[in-house]
């Protein structure tokens, strides 16, 4: 049996020339690396030889001579082979299962605007609600979401069966199959108000439990198999979700009530739910702590210390400037979906397959850029790119007013054509811009706490999406926007396009590129590793000091 042989820089290395030897059969029963016999040769300039050297007890024959030249050539080979290994993408432990547990989920988290499309057609026409007040519920269910942070740290802390990420997923899951089968089964859930917003809330607790989880699991399994473009596959599985949802959601609502549509979603989240089930965390190769680990720490210290880690890496500005700024450029956009949707379906009497059909033409746009970043558009610097993305946005807003103001007649253009091909796209862009700030954040991440920030960063988009939606109430009252009266509309809309430039003024804050930020993120090291750095010392510089002095005896 060969021994391969392990080299490394020591200060002595240079004038000592291990022979790492091969053994016979007969040899001893305890591991080399315990006990190596190693024979050494000093090179001598005199050429004097040392005579009646000691022999080795055990007979060592076809010795294998390491110089500094040969150590250089099978580092370089190992070096070599390694990324040969890296270039070709052998498959990684669980990633197959990692796959389907990753697309599926993020598809089915896309097809969701199938039983959201059912639900906004139901409020609309069915129970005839106010613009401003569908669009207060549609904003107001997105309030268990702001509650991400806590579901990420009981994620990163508290384990289920040895597991801290897929069981959250089930958990989630089975939440959203309690709220939709609700409103599918039981006549009274989806006409009456409170009980119509009691199922929304839960369905939208389920579903940022789950995301949380999932998010959180991709991150971790990205960084433990060094997978980049896991963030990328994950968009395009949810856009795909999202074309599929929008374009039969259009369909079935010309052909069967909402209430059906619900039923539909839920028998999807009960197959979701059964993947989730059969999957084991540990199949996947992440790390798990055993039944001791489990008994003997308590969940009030592991929270306790999963905020700690929280709170120092938000401190890092490499992570808070890009943060504050995607937060902000979300937050003063006043949103005027919900007076939007209501003039398209009230005014105009457009077909719900219209309406569908466009968001699945802004997913189709989505899908396609998000390929297009993935294979082109990464190498672009971070801040131009995201200038870019937010100059487009801006003017994809007027669009809208092209529609209000009827300017799509005079050019020519249906409002079924306009709607079908530029009625999503401003939505698509929003949804774009958030790709480059994800792959950032899952690259700076820290190890051990992947739940709690991604879910912070997903509860901060959250709770600024929601700030927009109210603004957008608010603006929408103030101007005077109601069911029969559109005629303020377009200057709702001019408000939105200047108050999506203003970002632009301190686009400054976001990094150059992400080789930048990970290389100032190295140099300002943040207080939990300095803390280790400073312990880690007190260790290695005892080894130092051995190492000297063996080269001291060596030199003698």
């Amino acid at each position: 049996m060969i021994y391969t042989s392990i080299s490394y820089e020591n200060p002595w290395a240079a004038a000592i020339n291990p022979k790492v030897m091969k053994l016979s059969r007969k040899q001893p029963q305890h591991p080399f690396h315990l006990k190596p016999i190693i024979r050494f040769h000093r090179q001598n300039p005199d050429n004097t030889t040392i005579h009646n050297p000691k022999q080795p007890k055990i007979q060592l024959k076809d010795p294998i001579l390491v110089t500094p030249t040969t150590t250089q050539v099978v580092y370089r080979k190992a070096k070599k082979n390694r990324v040969n290994v890296e270039r070709i993408g052998l498959p990684k432990l669980g990633s197959q299962q990692m796959m389907i547990l990753c697309g599926f989920g993020y598809w089915v988290q896309g097809f969701r605007c199938f039983p959201w499309l059912a639900l906004n057609f139901h409020m609309a026409h069915n129970l005839n609600m106010h613009p401003s007040t569908l669009q207060l519920v549609q904003h107001s269910g997105n309030l268990p979401m702001v509650a991400k942070p806590l579901y990420g740290l009981l994620s990163d802390a508290l384990y289920i069966g040895g597991a801290h990420r897929i069981p959250y997923v089930s958990i989630g899951v089975l939440l959203q199959v309690l709220s939709w089968g609700s409103l599918a089964l039981v006549p009274v859930a989806a006409k009456a108000l409170p009980t119509l917003m009691a199922c929304v809330l839960l369905s939208n607790l389920g579903a940022s439990i789950t995301e949380v989880a999932k998010d959180a699991l991709v991150a971790e399994y990205g960084q433990q198999h060094r997978m980049k473009g896991l963030q990328s596959y994950a968009f395009m599985a949810l856009a795909a979700g999202g074309i599929l949802g929008n374009l039969v959601g259009g369909y079935f609502l010309m052909k069967a009530p909402p209430r059906t549509m619900f039923l539909l979603f839920s028998v999807l989240l009960s197959a979701q739910l059964a993947i989730s089930s059969r999957i084991r965390e540990e199949s996947l190769g992440l790390p798990q702590l055993s039944d001791q680990s489990l008994a003997g720490k308590p969940i009030l210290e592991s929270l306790r210390k999963q905020m700690s880690d929280l709170m120092m890496g938000i401190q890092e500005q490499s992570i808070v400037r890009p943060l504050t700024w995607i937060v902000a450029s979300i937050a003063m956009v006043p949103v005027l979906s919900g007076s939007i949707f209501c003039y398209q379906t009230q005014c105009l009497n457009l077909d719900p397959s219209v309406i569908g059909m466009s968001r699945v033409i802004g997913q189709l746009m989505l899908l396609s850029t998000t390929v297009l970043y993935d294979r082109y558009w990464k190498q672009i610097p971070m801040r131009k790119l995201v200038g870019i993305v937010q100059f487009v946005y801006a003017f994809s807003l007027l669009l809208d007013f092209v529609l209000v103001r009827q300017i799509n007649l005079r050019l020519g253009i249906p409002n079924e054509v306009f709607v079908l091909c530029f009625s999503g796209l401003a939505e698509t862009i929003a949804q774009f811009k958030l790709l480059p700030f994800s792959v950032l954040f899952a690259h700076l991440c820290p190890r051990g706490c992947e739940g709690s920030l991604t879910a912070f960063l997903a509860s901060a988009l959250i709770f600024s999406s929601i700030v927009s939606g109210f603004l957008g109430v608010g603006l929408a009252s103030l101007i005077g926007v109601t069911a029969g009266d559109y005629s303020s509309l377009p200057l709702g809309i001019l408000v939105q396009f200047l108050a999506a430039l203003l970002p632009l003024g301190w686009i400054h804050h976001l990094p150059a590129s992400e080789a930048i930020v990970g290389k100032e993120r190295k140099r300002s090291l943040s207080r939990r590793s300095q803390k280790n750095r400073r312990v880690g010392r007190v260790v290695y510089d005892s080894v130092y000091i051995y190492r000297r002095e063996r080269e001291s005896e060596a030199q003698s």
